[in-house]
């Protein structure tokens, strides 16, 4: 787990309107090594999902450019490769899970033909071998009854069957990296916790690296290495995740612990977080939680604050915490 196979440095992703410039990812930098789950948390708006298809330079038409940064694949910055070369990359070497099943499979296409299609990435094969790998594939996310499954169409299956079915496609190509943006969102807390432990699974079996968006403390809890929250668009504290539920150091990853109910203890009010995030188009010059955050002083509107080392791999920014 110590070789570094992506690298996000100082990424910013911003929609060009013609009202404004939106900074949806604003400086965003981070590391992921091999074999390594890393969540990204945060309330929704804050560029979780955007910072994922940036990374996959999928973004949606309409503005959307990435203008700055890097990101590096095995070393390589992946930003400055073509668009038909990213189209080799994409599949093979990094792939994503989108949040809704429904939306990332072809409803007139069956599972096989689609199956097919992202093992063709990988290699050429005669159909029959295809067909083969594909049967593998779905027993690999434990899809049963996988030849049946083969000819069968999105809507005969359910969100959790579909969801796997995704997942399967995503690592057909046996990928280093995958991009796992909310996947469980969609699926009931059942079918979340099985979808979790073969997830978990796959990627101990693989030595793939995870990049798993969720807003979840109880997902990242259980399924990652690292956590690095986000904030208006930039991450705004990083370490292990026994570290950040132990000892938070930015106001904003306390508030959010503190507001996941308790299932001890006596029943009372649920903690919130007073206030609304700062509109991406017009950011503040200081902290961009200074106007929601309690401890917040006068230096907190003047400049964004540096990021400290709190610790071994552990990084806040916030003018009152205190370098270790």
């Amino acid at each position: 787990m110590s070789e570094t196979v992506l690298d996000v440095r100082d990424l910013h992703t911003h929609f060009f309107l013609r009202r404004g410039v939106v900074k949806a990812v604003d400086g965003v930098s981070f590391s992921l090594r091999r074999g390594e789950v890393l969540g990204l948390v945060g309330e929704s708006g804050c560029g979780k999902s955007l910072t994922a298809l940036s990374l996959m330079r999928l973004l949606p038409k309409g503005g959307a450019r990435t203008i700055k940064g890097e990101v590096l694949l095995d070393g390589e910055n992946i930003l400055e490769r073509s668009p038909a070369a990213m189209r080799e990359i994409r599949g093979r070497r990094i792939s994503m899970v989108l949040q809704d099943p429904q939306t990332s499979l072809n409803p007139v296409f069956s599972i096989g033909d689609q199956l097919r299609e992202a093992l063709l990435r990988r290699h050429r094969a005669p159909r029959p071998q295809l067909t083969q790998e594909s049967v593998e594939a779905l027993r690999r996310v434990e899809i049963a009854a996988p030849e049946q499954r083969l000819g069968q169409y999105p809507h005969q299956m359910s969100g959790g069957m579909k969801q796997r079915v995704v997942g399967a496609i995503a690592i057909a190509g046996q990928p280093a990296v995958l991009i796992a943006d909310e996947p469980t969102t969609a699926l009931d807390v059942t079918i979340q916790l099985q979808y979790l432990k073969l997830l978990k699974r796959l990627q101990v079996e693989t030595g793939m690296a995870i990049l798993f968006i969720t807003h979840d403390f109880g997902v990242v809890g259980r399924m990652c290495d690292r956590v690095a929250v986000m904030y208006a668009g930039r991450i705004v504290e990083c370490g292990p995740v026994r570290r950040i539920f132990e000892a938070p150091q930015h106001p904003y990853t306390r508030a959010l612990i503190a507001s996941v109910p308790k299932m001890t203890g006596p029943i009372g009010r649920l903690t919130t977080i007073e206030g609304q995030p700062p509109s991406l188009m017009d950011l503040p010059v200081g902290c961009r939680f200074a106007s929601r955050c309690v401890q917040a002083e006068p230096r907190c509107l003047e400049a964004y604050p540096r990021t400290v080392q709190v610790g071994r791999e552990h990084t806040a920014d916030c003018w009152k915490v205190v370098p270790a």
